[in-house]
């Protein structure tokens, strides 16, 4: 199954929107820490998004090859590994700060994709920005920060798996095959320690919205948008990340900024403002 897009939907727009509906979606996970345990949410993310990835994509799985697998299940492992990780991360330190150190993944993703001067350039200002929040963290719980750095690893396997997805399965059908993988794999503990909670309505609509904002929107849209975008553009369009993450949980969850992230966020939107433009200049992948 293959996604037709309008024309004028550029592969940088659909990475913005799946960064707004991501971090929305992050938000009303964290609201459901009071009702179940992070780990439940994300195994309940993964499972709903899974299923709703097989309703519309239906992938055809016989006649695959072992590297078409091994991608898949690479792609799915990564996912499901960055979900969790950086739930539990949402879990102990603040939502912005939390991306903030994620994203430290496609950063390096991105400097190491990089074959121009002025590319480095936008990656530094990002970095200045991480940096930033780093020296000035709103809440020095290291457990957190360690659960955030395992996500960033997580994200940069991602988006060079999802590359290699993207390739190899056509339209939507890699995202649901690796979805699945993801469920599967945090199968026991996501129903063990969620228990009796995982069948609340109020979880469970929840969790169907998060699925959707968070994984079902954002995943499919990259997936597409990585087909025809390189790696190290994609890193630096993440930068994004922290600033849209911050103003999400300042609308849903009333976490506050200070002026240090203000100032840290302002620097990683200006990186992603410049590569953006750099990008459409030059559309062509490396």
């Amino acid at each position: 199954m293959r996604v037709q897009l309008p024309k004028w939907l550029s592969p940088v727009w659909l990475v913005i929107i799946s960064i707004v509906s991501i971090q929305v979606g992050a938000s009303v996970a964290k609201s459901l820490f009071v009702l179940t345990a992070p780990v439940a949410v994300a195994w309940l993310r993964m499972a709903l998004a899974a299923a709703i990835f097989w309703v519309v994509a239906r992938p055809r799985l016989r006649g695959r090859t072992w590297p078409e697998w091994r991608a898949v299940i690479g792609y799915g492992i990564a996912l499901a590994v960055m979900n969790w990780s950086i739930y539990m991360a949402f879990a102990r330190i603040p939502i912005g700060l939390a991306v903030t150190i994620e994203f430290l993944g496609p950063l390096g993703v991105a400097l190491l994709g990089s074959r121009r001067t002025r590319d480095v350039l936008w990656v530094g200002l990002a970095a200045a920005g991480v940096a930033m929040l780093g020296v000035f963290p709103a809440t020095a719980d290291w457990i957190g920060v360690a659960f955030a750095l395992l996500a960033a690893v997580a994200w940069a396997a991602y988006i060079l798996l999802g590359r290699q997805t993207g390739s190899a399965w056509s339209g939507i059908t890699g995202v649901s095959v690796g979805s699945l993988v993801g469920a599967v794999a945090f199968l026991l503990p996501g129903v063990l320690i969620g228990g009796a909670t995982l069948l609340q309505p109020k979880v469970l609509v929840l969790g169907l919205m998060v699925a959707v904002l968070s994984s079902v929107i954002p995943y499919g849209l990259e997936m597409v948008a990585l087909r025809s975008i390189p790696a190290g553009v994609f890193g630096i369009l993440m930068s994004l990340e922290p600033a849209v993450a911050a103003l999400a949980a300042l609308v849903v969850l009333g976490e506050q900024l200070s002026w240090v992230e203000l100032v840290a966020m302002a620097c990683v939107v200006v990186a992603s403002v410049g590569s953006t433009r750099q990008f459409a200049a030059d559309p062509t992948p490396n």
